[in-house]
Order: structure tokens, then C-alpha cells, then sequence
């Protein structure tokens, strides 16, 4: 049954594309929707496929088309690979349903039919991907991915932001896949064989390059900082439903990548997971501090990717510390935090996306400070994106307080067994964890806030209105998932055989519903029922209007101000008086500027000097063929060299 189900996924997304893109000229709506069903059929063949693989526990294995007696395309598909396979087939099922209305909502018939075509190659590529046996098949169905992906992010061409976000994208997955491919082949030529297998009899120098180079690549695809700028570009200029495809389980794909070369290849070393601890780290923090200062709601969305994937980090390099140190069992709770969490914010992303995709198509704007009031008149979206804020923010009973807590765990009880250096970097990341987790809380408090509750602050915020139930199921599928994966977290591991030390969360679940009802019964039947309608006291003005409400700037404004050496904060303002005596106040302008670090310093003087090195090499032409070969025949010897100090 694996192999009929895998084989038939295999050959139907193909087929959806070829017919898709064959027809997209003069296709109309039917086609296009019988294209999605299917889409959503080969998503749920996956599904059943990876579970079956999962709960089995035997490695799957097939090898479909042979070019050489060195290049095939082979599939594995283990344990690993099965969960990795089923949560990016469980977030495109829900994506596919969404997509069977989203898509109708803007372009033309052969632009929607060729996104639904690119769409069915997109997901193929991802599930190839984490099925690949071999460096060869995994580095063409990488870069079939990231071509696909590049496309869709391509989908409102007309746009200039949009071609300045797709070009950005697109450079910044070429350098990842330069630094897997130099990987690559370096083990190649260590072993002899493109499989993907343990590496013995290697020395640590060339094991560490190789390593760094593999994670370079990854974490480049992974949105990790200082490689994460393409992330909000893409994601904001991207439809949402493909936002949802590249922040839910594309970027998940790079941290199946290390994971399974820390776990399969390789055997870790300390001072790797110190490397990959940083990282995390760093990347977490800083997501969240720049996603608070966001008003574009997906670019905002897009940063607390940035912010996830650096958690999933902490607890992939806690793994590979205590796996260094021999702590199995402290190794174990941090990889499976770390997985967990990947679950989780494949689950919670891709719903907010989703819900913030039905929330830009209602209302015409990313800008959260032209909505507001929107629980009133989508009170389904308005639930599910709570459901998604909640689970994103770590608050119990759903997933990611879940996952969380066990990296949290992971760093409490590393304090008893590792060395005094090491407890202090563990301290270190220990509290700027707690940080992060804090400020994600705050953020998501404005995001709701702001888009959803007071009074509506533009005219399209108040004329909106509730989006199709195709639209309402994706995304409520998703919303299910973080529930089911919070409450019953204790359950699902101990039937895996993990007994974790974690709280039992449906108990807490029930003990949070019971105080619930108690507290309104408490109000149905004690509180006065006399009511008495008056008008709000507003500093003696006459009405309440949205002009009087807190901001997305206003709430910021604190944090940008603790911030400010991170922000670089700028604050401006212009005040106009009615005298010259400047006693009343008649008209002014005020804004917070922040300062593009990444981009001003990082960016762009490295852009600079790869183009003054490009000219300096054009202008080589005009040298000799004498002085061609002393250069030729210097950069050989340095290779030979650096590659014999390796060995």
C-alpha cells in the first residue's frame, strides 16, 4: 500500500502540472477547481502514506528512475522522514482546501491556473526533498523548489515590489544551495558515494567544513539571522496561501536538512551545537524585537517565522551538546522540543497566514492600522487567528507552550551536569529564551488587538465581511491541530514511548474550562441585573471615534524606545500652533523611524564589493595570457593546500 500510495502522488502532481500549465491560456474556473481537488487528493495520499510510514516504524525505500550507475533518484523515506513528509502534507491539505476560493479572488483565469500548476510542483518538490536517499536526487528536487517557490512568489508581477522581493529571493536561495553543493561534494570525495549515509574515517577539520558549509546552506533557506531579510520580502509580496507553503513547511525542509545530516551523518561535536545554540538564539530574539515594531501584518508574520526557526535552533543545538557530552537522555527531550516545536509552527504559521490572507482580502490593506473592529463583522477568522495567537505566544493549554517548555526543561536540568563555562552560555540562552517568549506574547497581544477589537479605523475595515467556508475550513483544520497537538501533548508522547517529564495538558485544559464556566456562571447569576446606558467620559469630548484608540505605533512605542540601540530608534515630529505665542495646538506630524541594520550594514557593503570586485575582474581582460596563468596557477596551489590541511 506504501508504495502504490507514494508512486500515485508520485505520478498525479506531475500530471496537474503538465495539464495546468498546457491549458492555462483558456482554462476557466472549472478546470481550475477540478485542478485544486486534485492537488488536495495527492496531498492526502502523502498524509495516509507518511503516517502509515510513521507508525510502522520501517524505512521506506524505492528507486523510481536510474540515469547512471552513480545518479539515480532514490527515496527513503524512515521515521524522521515520515514526520517531516507528514506535516508538510497535513499543511498543504489545509492550504489546498483554503486555495479553492482564495485564488479566485484577484488575477486572471491563466495567472490563477499557472499559480495552481506551480503550487502542485511546489509541494511535490518539498516532499522529494525530505524523501531523497542520495545528495544528487536531494540538490534537484532543492533547487526544483526553490525555482518553484521563486514563481509564486513572482505572482503579481506588475507589482515592483514584488519583482525586488522575487529577485531577492531568488539570489539568496542560489547562495544556499552554492554552500550544500560544496558540501556535498566534499563528501563525495571522502566517501565516493552520493548517499546519504555516516561518514567514517574522516578528520575533524574537514568533518567541521563540511559541517559549516551544510548549515550555511540550511540556515540560508531556513530564514536564520543574518540571512533572514529575503523572508519578510517574499512573504509580504507572496499570496498567502503560498505564504502559508513557504513559512509553514518550506523553511522546515532546510531544518530537516540538519537534522538529519547532525543525526545521520555525522557524529556532533560540542562546539557544533555551541554554533547552532547561537544561532537560535540570536535569530529568536531578534525576529521578535523587529516583529514588534511591524504594521504590515504578514511582514509582522514573516519575522516570527525568523523567531521560530531560531527556537527549533535552540533545541536542535542543545541536542548536539549533551549528544557531544554522552547526556542521552537530556539530548532526547531537546531534540524532541525542538521537533515539536517544528510540528507546532508548521501547524500555528500556516493558520496565521491563512486567517491574515482571508483578513488583507476583506479589507484591501497589510496595514493594521487601517483595520480594527474586525471580530464584529469576521467573527469565524476572528476566533481562528486567537487560536493561532495563542498557540504562537506559548500560553497553555495548546502546542507551543508544549514544545517550549521542553527546551525549557532541556536548560534547567543541563545547569546539574555541564561544565562552569558551559553553565554560563546555558544561563545566558536560558534567559534570553525567556525574553523572546515574553515579547512574542506582546507582540501577538497587538497583532489581535489592533486588527480585531475596538472600532473600525477605515472604511474597507467596516465594510467587511466573512470569507468563504472553504476558506474557513483550511484554516479551521489547522486551528484543530494546535488544539488536539496542545491538550493532548502528554498523551501523544507517551503513546510514541517517550516518557517525558511534561504536564498533563488536558488535565490543565479541563481545570482552565472548569474555572471558565465557573466564572461566567458566577456572573449569570450574581451580577446586578439593572443596566444603566450613559456616555463614556472622554476628557469632555462630546463622542468616541477611532481616532481615540491605541495604535499599532502607539503600543510599540515603549518597546522601540527599550530597543533603541537595536532599532537605532529615530523619533520625529512637526507641531503647528494657532499664535506666535504658541499656546494652542493646532495641527502636527510625529513618526518613529528605525534604522535598516542588516541592510545598510550587511547587505549592501557586501553588494559593493562583490561589484567593484566584478569590475576588477572584467577589467583583467586587458592583461596578458602570462599574468592569466600566474593567477590560475596561484589559486591552485592555495586550494591544494587548504584541502591537504583539511585532510
Amino acid at each position: 500500500m506504501q508504495t502504490n500510495l507514494f508512486l500515485a502522488g508520485l505520478i498525479l502532481y506531475p500530471a496537474i502540472t503538465i495539464a495546468a500549465l498546457a491549458t492555462s491560456s483558456k482554462a476557466k474556473m472549472f478546470f481550475r477547481q477540478t485542478i485544486l481537488w486534485l492537488i488536495l487528493l495527492a496531498n492526502l495520499m502523502f498524509l495516509v502514506f507518511s503516517v502509515i510510514t510513521f507508525i510502522s516504524g520501517r524505512t521506506f525505500y524505492i528507486t523510481p528512475y536510474q540515469l547512471t550507475a552513480s545518479l539515480q533518484f532514490d527515496f527513503a523515506v524512515d521515521r524522521l522522514g515520515a514526520f517531516f513528509m507528514g506535516t508538510t502534507s497535513l499543511v498543504a491539505v489545509s492550504v489546498s482546501c483554503y486555495s479553492l476560493r482564495y485564488v479566485e479572488h484577484s488575477g486572471t483565469d491563466a495567472g490563477k491556473n499557472v499559480m495552481a500548476a506551480i503550487t502542485s510542483l511546489f509541494i511535490l518538490s518539498m516532499l522529494l526533498v525530505i524523501a531523497s536517499a542520495n545528495t544528487f536526487s536531494f540538490l534537484f528536487w532543492w533547487e526544483i523548489m526553490s525555482i518553484a517557490s521563486f514563481f509564486l512568489v513572482m505572482h503579481e508581477r506588475d507589482k515592483s515590489e514584488t519583482r525586488k522581493s522575487a529577485l531577492f529571493y531568488l539570489i539568496m536561495t542560489q547562495m544556499s544551495t552554492v554552500f550544500l553543493m560544496f558540501g556535498f561534494l566534499a563528501i563525495y570525495a571522502v566517501t565516493g558515494s552520493f548517499n546519504i549515509q555516516p561518514v567514517s574515517g574522516i578528520s575533524l577539520p574537514l568533518a567541521s567544513a563540511i559541517f559549516l558549509s551544510l548549515f550555511i546552506g540550511f540556515i540560508i533557506k531556513a530564514g536564520v539571522m543574518p540571512f533572514h531579510k529575503w523572508l519578510p520580502y517574499a512573504h509580504s509580496a507572496s499570496p498567502s496561501n503560498i505564504s502559508a507553503l513557504m513559512s509553514g513547511v518550506m523553511i522546515k525542509v532546510a531544518i530537516y536538512g540538519i537534522v538529519r545530516y547532525l543525526m545521520i551523518v555525522f557524529s556532533p561535536v560540542w562546539w557544533w551545537g555551541l554554533i547552532i545554540l547561537v544561532f537560535g538564539t540570536f535569530s529568536a530574539l531578534l525576529g521578535v524585537i523587529y516583529a514588534l515594531k511591524e504594521h504590515d501584518l504578514k511582514k509582522l508574520l514573516a519575522y516570527h517565522s525568523i523567531e521560530n526557526i531560531g527556537i527549533i535552533l535552540i533545541g536542535i543545538g542543545l541536542y548536539a551538546i549533551f549528544r557531544s557530552y554522552g547526556l542521552q537522555d537530556l539530548a532526547t527531550l531537546s531534540l524532541l522540543g525542538g521537533l515539536f516545536h517544528t510540528f507546532n509552527h508548521a501547524m500555528f504559521k500556516s493558520l496565521l497566514f491563512l486567517t491574515a490572507g482571508s483578513v488583507v482580502n476583506a479589507t484591501g490593506t497589510r496595514n493594521i492600522e487601517e483595520m480594527g473592529g474586525l471580530l464584529k463583522t469576521m467573527p469565524y477568522t476572528g476566533v481562528l487567528f486567537l487560536v493561532g495567537s495563542v498557540a504562537i505566544a506559548a500560553l497553555p493549554p495548546l502546542n507551543g507552550f508544549v514544545s517550549e517548555l521542553m527546551i525549557f526543561q532541556s536548560f534547567l536540568q543541563s545547569f546539574t551536569v555541564v561544565g562552569p563555562l558551559l553553565k554560563i552560555v546555558m544561563f545566558a540562552g536560558l534567559a534570553l529564551f525567556a525574553l523572546t517568549s515574553a515579547l512574542a506574547a506582546a507582540c501577538f497581544v497587538k497583532a489581535f488587538g489592533i486588527v480585531f477589537l475596538a472600532m473600525p479605523r477605515s472604511e474597507a475595515a467596516r465594510k467587511a465581511t466573512e470569507v468563504s467556508p472553504y476558506m474557513l475550513f483550511g484554516s479551521a483544520i489547522l486551528a484543530v491541530c494546535c488544539i488536539f497537538s496542545g491538550i493532548f501533548s502528554y498523551q501523544i508522547f507517551m503513546a510514541l514511548g517517550y516518557n517525558l517529564a511534561i504536564p498533563d495538558m488536558m488535565l490543565i485544559g479541563l481545570l482552565l474550562f472548569i474555572a471558565l464556566i465557573t466564572v461566567w456562571l458566577a456572573v449569570r447569576v450574581f451580577a446586578n441585573r439593572k443596566t444603566r446606558i450613559s456616555e463614556t467620559w472622554g476628557c469632555g469630548l462630546t463622542s468616541q471615534n477611532s481616532r481615540m484608540e491605541y495604535t499599532a505605533s502607539g503600543f510599540s512605542e515603549p518597546i522601540l524606545t527599550i530597543f533603541r540601540p537595536v532599532y537605532r530608534t529615530n523619533k520625529w515630529s512637526e507641531r503647528w500652533f494657532f499664535d506666535a505665542g504658541n499656546s494652542l495646538f493646532k495641527n502636527g506630524h510625529a513618526a518613529i523611524r528605525t534604522f535598516k541594520l542588516f541592510e545598510e550594514k550587511i547587505y549592501l557593503p557586501v553588494a559593493r564589493f562583490v561589484q567593484r570586485f566584478s569590475l576588477y575582474v572584467a577589467n583583467l581582460q586587458d592583461v596578458d595570457l602570462d599574468t592569466y596563468i600566474l593567477y590560475s596557477f596561484i589559486a591552485i596551489i592555495v586550494l591544494v593546500l587548504t584541502m591537504g590541511w583539511l585532510v
